[in-house]
């Protein structure tokens, strides 16, 4: 390729869930909770889902290509009370179930940190045989388990281990921290590393199997999970991406971490299209595992409206960027919009630098982008918390943003939100919900001509960590593949 300037396209994208009712103990709220009141517990367990029903939820399918978002619409409210029959692998992914979601951590498990009990894992692996993306070599790797009375004797002692179990309160398991005086690798922090490896890993790998992908064609792998990889010099600085590659076989490929609260994938998105237009590297995927701290993260709210707990799913997201092959639309870099440092961290601010400048350089209109992806949060997990619809909120912005400049009539907003936007659906873990949850049928409406547009924009809050009071945010247009000229 040369020095020769490649327009970027995304191949495709696709997601992985996981029904992790058992784990939600371990999301840094409940956890945090539980400590103080083990009474929580029960009432946790008379408010879960099953496997089946987290299938059929309705945002779910969703957001495994199932369904339009716009969909959702037609859906009374409430949706965890409308499931339908629905198979577990679907258009753009799976929801694989809590059993077999031990034996892909068992999987991503280097250092045997993670085991578990001997007659559970052999159904699980009887499970996994099963799976179409589980080669039969890796099996072996499971091993042959963990006596009962061993893994209750490993976990007598809270600060060695952390017990797992499954929703019905059975041990099944245990994970052991990784050094007796590392803060960074405490058995709390070995199980959200290994969710987020696993299910980024399975994101991947149904990315490759479903584009019958060779996954030595790919050149570089960029992880942009909020998990916080390594030890105690370097708590953060671990390269999850290349473990997730070699997982997933990408032999050829080297890769690093990206870093930047929920605004992550779409930063990493821009920066994959960057490096394949300048040919550094042909192809680019970009990983995003789950944050398993955000499990039942508003579960009291849910508790206090009588309702399911909604935040019970575990999401990854996995995309591929390469170089123009004349039919996957085209990430344009001329239309990046970035909320630059001096820029204000007011929502109008924030929304000029993402999507009103990228227009106006772009010589396009409000109306000329078919659909806005932003925060896709499930409001059926934020309404009960007070924190409220938060996609219709951005909807009708983007809307007044358009009626500032002109482009619709103020009584238009709300129409132009319904039209222009979409309903929430996707699982509330902050990176995952943002903007790119809608990129696998946004590429699909694209390449089959349904749809000329879509502008993908993420913000990020920086200020949670303590050391600026800024926000941020990113943004982009991906577009139909047309020929150059």
């Amino acid at each position: 390729m040369g020095n020769a300037i490649m327009r970027p396209v995304i191949t495709g994208a696709r997601y992985f869930l996981t029904h992790c009712s058992g784990l939600m103990r371990y999301g840094s709220k409940p956890a945090r909770e539980i400590s103080r009141k083990p009474a929580l517990l029960g009432e946790i367990a008379s408010h879960l889902r099953t496997h089946e029903q987290s299938i059929g939820y309705a945002p779910n399918r969703v957001f495994l290509g199932s369904m339009h978002p716009d969909e959702l619409r037609s859906i009374p409210r409430p949706w965890y009370s409308r499931n339908e029959a629905a198979e577990r692998r679907q258009p753009h992914g799976e929801v694989m179930p809590e059993e077999e979601f031990y034996g892909i951590l068992k999987l991503s498990d280097d250092f045997d940190l993670l085991w578990l009990e001997e007659s559970f894992l052999a159904g699980v692996r009887e499970a996994l045989s099963r799976h179409p993306l589980i080669d039969a070599s890796e099996l072996d790797r499971l091993g042959d388990g963990t006596a009962a009375a061993a893994i209750e004797k490993q976990t007598a002692d809270a600060a060695k281990a952390l017990p797992l179990h499954l929703p019905d309160g059975r041990l099944v398991g245990c994970v052991n921290r990784a050094h007796d005086e590392d803060d960074a690798l405490t058995a709390p922090v070995i199980l959200e590393n290994l969710a987020c490896k696993g299910s980024a890993a399975m994101a991947l790998r149904t990315l490759l199997h479903d584009g019958q992908l060779d996954p030595g064609g790919i050149d570089y792998v960029i992880n942009c999970g909020e998990e916080a990889v390594g030890e105690r010099y370097q708590r953060g600085g671990g390269n999850l991406a290349k473990a997730i590659g070699e997982m997933c076989g990408l032999d050829n490929a080297t890769g690093s971490d990206l870093k930047a609260f929920c605004c992550g994938p779409v930063h990493a998105l821009v920066m994959a299209a960057s490096l394949v237009s300048a040919g550094v590297f042909r192809r680019v995927a970009v990983v995003a595992g789950c944050s398993l701290a955000k499990l039942g993260m508003k579960f009291q709210s849910h508790l206090a409206a009588q309702q399911p707990i909604i935040e019970d799913t575990l999401a990854a997201v996995a995309i591929l960027v390469g170089p123009d092959d004349g039919v996957n639309p085209i990430l344009r870099l001329d239309s990046i919009g970035r909320h630059n440092i001096g820029a204000g961290s007011s929502q109008q601010a924030i929304f000029e630098k993402l999507i009103a400048e990228p227009l106006r350089r772009c010589g396009l209109r409000f109306e000329q982008i078919d659909k806005y992806a932003t925060e896709l949060h499930n409001p059926e997990a934020t309404e009960p918390s007070g924190s409220g619809d938060v996609p219709a909120r951005n909807y009708r912005l983007i809307g007044a943003l358009a009626a500032l400049r002109n482009e619709i009539d103020r009584s238009d907003i709300q129409r132009f939100a319904e039209t222009h936007g979409m309903p929430g659906f996707s699982p509330t873990q902050g990176h995952i919900a943002s903007a790119v949850p809608f990129l696998g049928q946004a590429v699909d409406l694209l390449r089959d001509g349904r749809m000329q547009r879509a502008m993908f924009l993420a913000k990020g809050s920086l200020f949670l960590g303590r050391m600026t009071q800024m926000s941020d945010g990113m943004s982009f247009i991906l577009e139909r593949n047309e020929p150059c000229g």
